[in-house]
């Protein structure tokens, strides 16, 4: 995630810490290596430019120039600007009276439907009962597919055939009700590009039911085209919030760091994976600690939580204290990591883990810690 980004800041800063005293030229040519870095990077130009003044009124005040470690002062004001520039986690939230009714637009590739089964398994761990409805009557298989997640996750799914997709939208209130669901996800159809039949669709859709979200799915990778897209949508629907899929992959960071800014539109999940369970909160100053190397210890810390037996943990603690550790009892440790999520991720969320990448290679693979062929 944002490998490359990450890379550039790190060499443009690391010439910086290191010193004992910073002048004006030592700043000004640092933030000309953030410049570059962002901009290649494909931030929005306008963006950069004002996160670059930003950050020089600070860095050429008392606050960096009269500093014990001057180096490390600025590092800490190019995270708190990045963090602004990311702007403000917003929560998911619930009607008071059910169902609360979320639409996900975007356009085709995005990964709506997949991301209505991720999010519909994030409301039901927070306590809710989800129906995913499927409005997407033109995509050939698209209500299979929904269907086929819903039953993955054992959710119910509403996708009628042979009926509008504002009829649709409309009926999945009273399917709601009937099957006892608090929390309706409705996946909008798509189009290869933003038109005005998809625009005035989904006007319509929002209009037939009470939405109380509306997300926009957009593709990290499409960088600064994210931005245009958001744009054209807010034009049509006043948008909720958006959620970055692919930001696995992508090594960049241009749609992440630019949305904001530029659209207002804050982003509330981000997609780090394939699986339906790889769905994250996004919190502005943790992703601004990966974008610097510094990880996010917080989001481990959540993950391990969440997927490691904290009973099992103590045994294994005591069993290590007192040296009695198995083969067997250090497999089934491996077993929970792995179900944290690669390997790879999981050590990127650690503190300083980008300057171990070329260590990668070394790193067993998924299909390595695949035990589920071995017998205890």
């Amino acid at each position: 995630m944002f490998e490359s980004l990450t890379d550039r800041l790190d060499q443009a800063l690391k010439k910086l810490t290191g010193r004992g005293k910073l002048n004006e030229a030592d700043v000004d040519n640092g933030l000309r290596e953030v410049r570059l870095a962002l901009l290649e990077a494909d931030v929005n130009y306008k963006v950069v430019k004002d996160f670059i003044a930003s950050i020089r009124v600070r860095a050429v005040g008392a606050e960096v120039m009269e500093s014990l470690n001057p180096g490390q002062q600025l590092v800490k004001i190019v995270d708190e600007e990045l963090t602004g520039l990311l702007g403000e986690r917003v929560p998911m939230t619930y009607g008071p009276l059910p169902p609360t009714v979320i639409v996900l637009a975007g356009l085709q590739g995005s990964g709506k439907t997949t991301t209505a089964g991720k999010l519909a398994l994030f409301v039901r761990r927070e306590g809710h009962r989800p129906l995913l409805v499927s409005t997407d009557v033109r995509r050939p298989a698209a209500m299979e597919q929904l269907e086929v997640l819903a039953k993955s996750i054992n959710a119910p799914a509403f996708a009628p055939r042979g009926k509008d997709p504002i009829a649709i939208a409309r009926e999945s209130l009273a399917e709601a009700r009937r099957v006892n669901a608090d929390v309706v996800l409705v996946d909008t159809a798509g189009r290869l590009q933003v038109d005005q039949d998809l625009l005035d669709e989904l006007k319509q859709i929002t209009a037939a039911v009470p939405a109380r979200h509306r997300l926009l799915v957009l593709d990290a990778m499409t960088g600064q085209q994210a931005v245009n897209i958001t744009s054209a949508f807010q034009q049509t629907i006043p948008l909720t919030g958006a959620i970055l899929t692919k930001l696995d992959g992508d090594a960049r960071g241009g749609a992440a760091l630019s949305l904001r800014a530029v659209t207002g539109c804050p982003i509330q999940f981000v997609g780090v994976g394939e699986k339906l369970t790889d769905l994250e909160v996004f919190y502005p100053d943790r992703m601004a600690s990966r974008i610097l190397g510094m990880g996010d210890v917080l989001t481990l810390i959540e993950k391990a939580q969440e997927h490691v037996d904290e009973s099992q943990a103590r045994t294994m603690e005591k069993k290590l204290r007192t040296g009695q550790l198995t083969l067997t009892d250090f497999m089934d440790q491996l077993k929970q990591v792995k179900k944290m999520g690669p390997l790879e991720s999981i050590i990127g969320m650690l503190p300083g883990a980008g300057k171990i990448k070329n260590l990668a290679g070394a790193m067993p693979t998924d299909d390595q810690l695949n035990f589920s062929r071995c017998s205890n």
